[in-house]
């Protein structure tokens, strides 16, 4: 069975740019013009995104399943 892997999407013109994701996950998103952006689009799971999406204050950041699509975070 193949290793699940997520997808990191960021509304941009949606984002804030108060650099909690970047302050959470550095190693999953960077700002780019004060937004955020993810430094990989397709990663291994990882709690750090969990955390991140959740924190956003205004939800601009879904984690999904890579090969569903399902939305991991934040919660629906």
């Amino acid at each position: 069975m193949a290793e699940q892997k997520w997808r990191i999407e960021v509304d941009r013109g949606a984002c804030l740019g108060s650099g909690m994701c970047t302050g959470l996950a550095p190693e999953h998103f960077t700002l780019v013009d004060g937004r955020s952006s993810p430094i990989a689009e397709v990663v291994q799971p990882d709690d750090l995104l969990i955390d991140a999406a959740e924190s956003c204050p205004i939800e601009a950041i879904l984690v999904r399943a890579a090969d569903t699509g399902e939305i991991l975070s934040p919660e629906q």
